[in-house]
């Protein structure tokens, strides 16, 4: 039973999109038969080896339901009950996720400046004092997004360096992953080469947002760097007892490329809507549209007038970033086609126009 029109379509964030073709096939054929639950299945057992093959044979992987439970439950594992987290005040953690990190953890964000969506060690150091002082939480990860909030991307040496001061100060360092595909795709890399090699501990890989139904990954990189996961994760209800559907929708992604493709495509589209609305600003086409940060992923970032975002929603629907300066975030996803990017260009410029 279709209760949706399938045509419909909106700019408002990648979870909006369906799940990949692809993606299907695997539940499907991760379906027929018995495995054994609670991760023993083989499944969670090849899971496994595709993620040392990308991020070193150290690593470990947690499959989990959601982002906002692969981010709180590797924090929680990376600290003491007395720690904190040091972010960007952008950061979901701090900005998204209800309070989860504090209210089911108990630790402490400390949040610092960031510069188009990222954080550098000199702001981190802003918040990375009072080690051994009992009167103050004490820092003890750094979490960064990639790629980030404003849809911006780390480049290896611009995380080597946070993870080089980090480190230095005792403390480790966990990357947020949500759209780490589109990450990757932008900078033409592999995840070792912007997550092992450039010294995360942890990472919460993401899946939900490329072509996944609720399927998402703490990757323990550094096996030193948490405590009592597998305890932790049960403790948090974010144990899937047929684990075989989480992994088998994970491993489609690394299965003929195919979450680098889907990224690719998303963040191709992006670039489009980007292009074809400069292209309209530079001719004089349209005016009172800017952009207010670089499109290196997915995520497009404007800045027009309230009301005109508002008669824009009503053939497609997005989200206001921040409704007092007119910033508005766009977003593309694995099934943006390029009709999808002409007539939403057509919609903002009629109303820019009128």
């Amino acid at each position: 039973m279709r209760l949706h029109d399938p045509q419909w379509r909106g700019f408002a964030s990648d979870n909006y999109a369906g799940v990949h073709p692809e993606v299907l096939q695997a539940i499907a054929d991760a379906n027929e038969g018995h495995q054994v639950s609670y991760g023993e299945d083989d499944y969670t057992t090849r899971l496994t080896e595709v993620i040392r093959e990308n991020f070193g044979p150290q690593a470990e992987v947690f499959p989990v339901f959601n982002g906002t439970g692969a981010n709180v439950l590797s924090l929680t594992a990376m600290m003491p009950r007395w720690g904190a987290v040091i972010c960007s005040s952008l950061a979901h953690i701090h900005t998204d996720e209800g309070g989860a990190p504090e209210r089911v953890s108990g630790l402490k964000l400390f949040t610092v400046p960031h510069h188009e969506g990222k954080i550098t060690p000199e702001d981190i150091a802003i918040e990375a004092f009072g080690f051994g002082d009992e009167h103050r939480a004490q820092p003890a990860v750094v979490s960064i997004t990639q790629s980030s909030e404003l849809g911006t991307v780390y480049t290896p040496a611009e995380i080597r360096a946070i993870a080089d001061y980090t480190h230095h100060h005792g403390m480790l360092l966990h990357m947020d992953g949500a759209r780490l595909w589109n990450a990757a795709a932008s900078l033409n890399l592999p995840f070792s080469a912007f997550t092992k090699d450039a010294g995360v501990d942890v990472v919460s890989l993401g899946g939900t947002k490329n072509g996944l139904i609720g399927a998402e990954a703490i990757v323990v990189i550094n096996p030193d760097a948490v405590e009592g996961l597998i305890y932790l994760r049960k403790m948090s209800m974010q144990l899937s007892s047929k684990m075989r559907f989480v992994s088998a929708q994970l491993l489609a992604l690394f299965e003929n490329d195919l979450g680098i493709r889907s990224a690719t495509h998303a963040n191709t589209m992006a670039r489009h809507l980007r292009d074809a609305l400069d292209n309209r600003i530079a001719s004089g086409a349209v005016s009172g549209l800017s952009f207010s940060a670089p499109t290196d992923a997915n995520a497009i970032f404007a800045v027009l007038k309230p009301e005109v975002s508002d008669r824009i929603r009503k053939t497609f629907r997005f989200y206001d970033w921040d409704r007092a300066t007119g910033e508005v975030r766009w977003m593309c996803s694995f099934d943006t086609t390029e009709a999808d990017i002409e007539a939403f260009v057509e919609t903002i410029t009629t109303e820019l126009q009128a």
